[in-house]
């Protein structure tokens, strides 16, 4: 063989070479935009589910327009609704939510307890309103009912209203109380709630943003959830011997 045939197929060869070599980098670069676009659509997904982590619990809709806190409410920017005498020794903070099963399951076992206290004057009771579960399962029910709660307060009734909203709760997935129609006729369970006054209240969604900011504060307040019960500052719901005849003693040893 030639010396000029020798070094043909030398140069071919490193041809070859070289444009082996410069696949091997197209590919490595491909697969680099590949993995790099990968990871950028896990980022984003994770920052969607950021978005919907962060948002659980909020309601944000149909809350806008000035804050109308109920008549009589109470404590810091008027979010609590006072029961009960000012001279009472103790005093009760609940955080509820209409649609929340524990709440109701609270007030079917406590709520004789804690009318028998405060028509005693013995205990004050504050009650805060929360949404949670309609940020939870989606919904208004919580929110209207809420509301619906604060008319009440305007009109003198919110304690036997209150009491009614809890009687007739609907499954925690139902959100029946999104419809103001039941709301309003739940009040006529109610001696002399079911006004005109009562339903444009209800319909206008007259304290829908007081509602939210009531729930804002439950949300950035620290708590695990509803209800939360304080009595002078000590959470007793999560209190596992605590009963109805226990709270009493509490109340009344207080009183003495």
């Amino acid at each position: 063989m030639s010396e000029k045939n020798r070094e043909g197929k030398r140069t071919a060869r490193q041809k070859l070479a070289a444009e082996r070599e410069k696949q091997k980098s197209r590919d490595k670069r491909r697969r680099a935009l590949i993995v790099g676009a990968s990871v950028v659509g896990v980022l984003g997904l994770a920052a969607v589910v950021g978005v919907i982590a962060a948002n659980t619990g909020k309601d944000d809709s149909e809350a806008s327009g000035p804050v109308v806190a109920p008549s009589g409410a109470q404590g810091k920017d008027s979010l609590a609704i006072p029961v009960g005498k000012e001279s009472a020794k103790s005093t009760l903070v609940i955080w509820e939510d209409f649609r929340c099963p524990a709440c109701q399951a609270f007030e079917l076992a406590y709520r004789d307890t804690v009318h028998e206290l405060t028509d005693a004057g013995q205990l004050k009771v504050e009650y805060h309103l929360a949404t949670i579960i309609d940020g939870n399962m989606g919904g208004t029910g919580s929110r209207k009912a809420a509301n619906a709660a604060a008319c009440a307060q305007d009109a003198g009734k919110f304690p036997a209203y209150h009491d009614v909203l809890f009687t007739n709760q609907p499954p925690e997935p139902d959100d029946a109380y999104a419809d103001e129609g039941k709301l309003i006729d739940l009040a006529g369970k109610v001696d002399g709630l079911d006004t005109a006054a009562f339903q444009q209240c209800v319909k206008n969604g007259t304290h829908n943003s007081w509602v939210e900011k009531s729930n804002e504060a439950f949300r950035t307040g620290g708590f695990s959830g509803t209800p939360t019960v304080l009595l002078d500052g000590k959470n007793i719901y999560q209190d596992r011997s605590m009963t109805p005849a226990k709270l009493k003693q509490l109340v009344e040893d207080a009183n003495k």
